[in-house]
């Protein structure tokens, strides 16, 4: 196929529309059907090709851009920059060991829960201890809901912070960090005897952030993320 040619892409099947897309693009992109420095096809054309509207071809090249593949020029169109895609963060935190996650979470948490005692305001104690209640609340809960409300808590410490490049990256770890959490509530059973897994640690670790103990705050932290790391290295 040459690279201005689009006809061999094949008409996409329904959902997810922009993930088939974006993959069929890259396949080209990759394969080497559009060499570097090559103009790509405009969105109608390709469109047309995938069988998808223009929405879809717009968000599957920006997803394109992301990986390092192509680069929209103003005015000029979109050209191929790279042929070896690199993995966003997301993508890396999906691909991770959970360990490897969890090590860096605790560099990020510790240090916001001590920025979280000197800046914690009443609306942040409020919400630390409506999440603690949630925690404990969850005690009756199955395992996900569990991690949901603890980590909802370990948020809620973040956003006490005030530091808004903390509290993204702490976003951006959640969703590795609940997978790993719950399969290792699952097979350990730490919650056969302890439904509320961790409770006395918790209720210490708003109470220093109440108190606006930092010390304490990121002592507390860490020593209860260093025993959950220890525990995710057996399962």
């Amino acid at each position: 196929m040459s690279p201005s040619g689009s006809g061999g892409l094949g008409v996409l099947r329904p959902s997810p529309l922009v993930e088939q897309a974006t993959e069929r693009l890259r396949e080209q992109i990759t394969g080497g059907a559009w060499p570097v420095g090559t103009k790509l096809p405009g969105e109608t054309t390709l469109a047309a090709s995938l069988g998808v509207g223009r929405s879809t071809v717009r968000e599957a090249l920006r997803a394109l851009a992301g990986a390092g593949l192509v680069q929209a020029r103003q005015g000029a169109g979109v050209f191929v920059i790279a042929t070896d895609a690199q993995e966003d963060w997301a993508t890396q935190l999906r691909r991770a060991a959970v360990t490897d996650v969890y090590e860096v979470r605790m560099l990020i948490e510790v240090e916001a829960a001590q920025l979280a005692a000197t800046r914690r305001t009443e609306d942040d104690v409020r919400a630390l201890e409506a999440a603690l209640a949630g925690r404990r609340a969850a005690g009756d809960a199955d395992d996900a809901a569990f991690v949901d409300a603890d980590i909802a808590l370990h948020a809620a410490v973040v956003a006490a912070a005030h530091n808004p490049v903390l509290t993204d990256l702490f976003t951006r770890f959640v969703p590795a960090l609940r997978r790993g959490l719950i399969d290792m509530l699952g097979l350990l059973a730490l919650r056969a005897t302890e439904p509320d897994h961790g409770d006395a640690g918790h209720a210490a670790l708003v109470d220093a952030v109440r108190t606006g103990d930092a010390d304490r705050a990121g002592g507390i932290l860490r020593g209860e993320l260093a025993g959950t790391l220890e525990r995710l290295r057996t399962v």
